[in-house]
């Protein structure tokens, strides 16, 4: 995968936009303004791309088990988040995935007023 793949697949989403709200290396995507997907432009520079995505805490746990490229969150919750390392053990349609499953959990978790919002976007 590369970077224009990952942006690609989540600017796509409904109600997504994309910032830079750290400095001008780390790319986030949200939906209805929350953080579901991030990523360093420095570790595809790099050829070790990372991004960060939010995961289900039991289940974040089970693939950081099962997968040598996942890892807890850097730099956020280690509870809610997993960094991914792509192009390793974790083929890109499993990525596709867990960014439809960051992407969901944030969707889930928005108020009834931001959710009927996102409905008529």
């Amino acid at each position: 995968m590369n970077i224009e793949e990952f942006r690609n697949y989540c600017i796509t989403k409904k109600g997504v936009t994309e910032h830079f709200p750290f400095d001008d290396n780390v790319l986030v995507f949200k939906v209805m303004n929350k953080m579901f997907a991030l990523s360093g432009l420095d570790s595809w520079e790099q050829h070790e791309p990372k991004v960060n995505l939010k995961c289900d805490p039991e289940r974040a746990l089970e693939l950081r088990a099962e997968y040598e490229s996942i890892d807890p969150g850097f730099h956020m919750s280690k509870k809610h988040w997993n960094t991914v390392t792509l192009n390793n053990d974790v083929s890109d349609t499993f990525v596709f995935e867990l960014i439809d499953h960051s992407y969901e959990l944030i969707v889930k978790g928005l108020t009834k007023k931001l959710k009927e919002e996102l409905k008529s976007l």
